[in-house]
């Protein structure tokens, strides 16, 4: 049980605490870049929480069962890249062939995740913390589930903006940037939560 309470905490300390977005400020491009509109948040908030989970876990097994017997662990950085590039091909091909309205949905934002610095950056932090393979899994669900809560609220937040009354020189990035400091600070407001 008590096990079972610190993976809770993992996944809810990177789900909001540590979210990736706003507080390792990584996965900044798609943050701001897809987040005109709720709908696209939604659809790349989802192809990063599968991208992320299943490439941080086969990036843990690689580094622990390949890279660190061989002492090849230099090469990770690459190798993970190799690992989330194939992944999202490979996740590309099934969805094109099993689900083509989920594919046609997706559109562009799964051969985005490739260039996505967070799903990288996740992988990278489950070594440089020592996470063991559960740790990794709870890790890396929160970190996506946390980048998906962020992107949409943002998303939602903007598309509000662009009905109001907002001064000229505010408009557009300006203010995206201010809200997203915002939602920063209001996330940062967990810490002593959890």
């Amino acid at each position: 049980m008590e096990v079972f309470g610190g993976l809770l905490t993992l996944l809810l300390t990177s789900m909001i605490v540590k979210n990736v977005v706003l507080s390792q400020f990584l996965g900044m491009c798609p943050f701001l870049g897809v987040s005109k509109k709720t709908e696209n948040a939604i659809g790349m908030g989802m192809a990063v929480l599968v991208v992320l989970t299943i490439s941080a876990a086969l990036a843990w097994i690689l580094y622990t069962f390949v890279l660190v017997p061989l002492e090849l662990t230099f090469l990770k950085t690459i190798a993970f890249i190799i690992v989330i590039a194939s992944l999202v091909q490979l996740v590309e091909m099934v969805l094109k062939k099993f689900s083509p309205g989920l594919y046609k949905s997706l559109g562009i934002f799964l051969p985005l995740i490739t260039t996505n610095c967070a799903v990288l950056g996740v992988a990278l932090l489950n070594i440089q913390n020592g996470y063991n393979f559960l740790e990794t899994l709870f890790y890396s669900i929160g970190a996506a589930l946390g980048f998906l809560i962020v992107l949409v609220i943002f998303s939602s937040i903007r598309e509000k903006l662009e009905l109001t009354n907002v001064p000229k020189a505010f408009k557009g990035l300006p203010i995206a940037l201010i809200t997203a400091s915002v939602m920063s600070v209001a996330f940062m407001g967990f810490i002593g939560v959890l």
